[in-house]
């Protein structure tokens, strides 16, 4: 059976360098590509009809955009809707990436660390720019040090909430990369062993095949919101403090 692992590797297509810059062309951004054209081609048709009687697309935007705008007036309050065409993006760009992931022959670019890697720490960034530039030197003793807790208890609370920031952009990248790549393998799995299996034992791990592909589904959805509102939170963290 062939390795599951082998699926993540990536090779160049178009070898191509930039100033001893190596910026080859491999399947990985050609579906990061797929992605921002299916993004922009969903929204633009969307938004061509505006009708009062929605079409499909139509009605499927307009219910993403009330659920996102849900997610940020929950998290961030009515003052978050200005990062709006932020979350959004995010929320899309992660969920058409996992969803496309799922077509046999294709690549899922969140189960590449790197990707979810850099969402993470520029998340992580931006909020805290926002918290600076809202609070000003204010900010970073007020992340480190929770309201009301007692000046003896500094020493310890300090450490801890420091480590609790810094490992913000490490949780949210490894999150969505683990179950991405773990799901994917364990398809993998299942596929090898249908097709070794021989029509006696076969059936059995296709069967588990489709099952797991209907789950996996759904946990591209979930996975996109869990990004999408840890975001939100420490983004709304930044604006409001504790």
């Amino acid at each position: 059976m062939q390795d599951p692992l082998h699926a993540f590797e990536l090779h160049p297509i178009l070898p191509l360098s930039l100033f001893g810059l190596d910026i080859s062309l491999n399947k990985a951004t050609l579906v990061m590509w797929v992605v921002v054209a299916l993004i922009i081609w969903f929204l633009l048709r969307a938004g061509s009809s505006r009708s009062l009687i929605p079409g499909k697309l139509q009605n499927l935007a307009e219910v993403l955009v009330d659920f996102i705008r849900g997610i940020i007036n929950d998290t961030m309050g009515k003052e978050g809707m200005r990062y709006f065409p932020l979350i959004c993006s995010l929320f899309l760009f992660i969920l058409f990436s996992n969803l496309l992931g799922l077509i046999p022959g294709s690549y899922t670019v969140t189960s590449q660390l790197i990707v979810t890697a850099v969402f993470a720490i520029s998340v992580y960034v931006l909020s805290l720019i926002i918290g600076f530039s809202i609070h000003g030197a204010k900010f970073l003793p007020g992340i480190l040090v929770p309201p009301g807790t007692p000046g003896w208890l500094l020493p310890l609370m300090i450490p801890i909430e420091f480590i609790s920031h810094i490992a913000r952009p490490l949780s949210l990248s490894v999150r969505l990369f683990a179950n991405m790549t773990a799901g994917h393998v364990i398809l993998g799995v299942l596929f090898g062993l249908t097709i070794t299996g021989g029509l006696l034992i076969g059936w059995l791990p296709f069967s588990f095949t489709i099952a797991l592909y209907g789950l996996e589904f759904g946990i591209a959805f979930i996975q996109a919101y869990i990004f999408t509102v840890l975001t939100c939170v420490y983004i709304g963290d930044a604006m409001h403090l504790h």
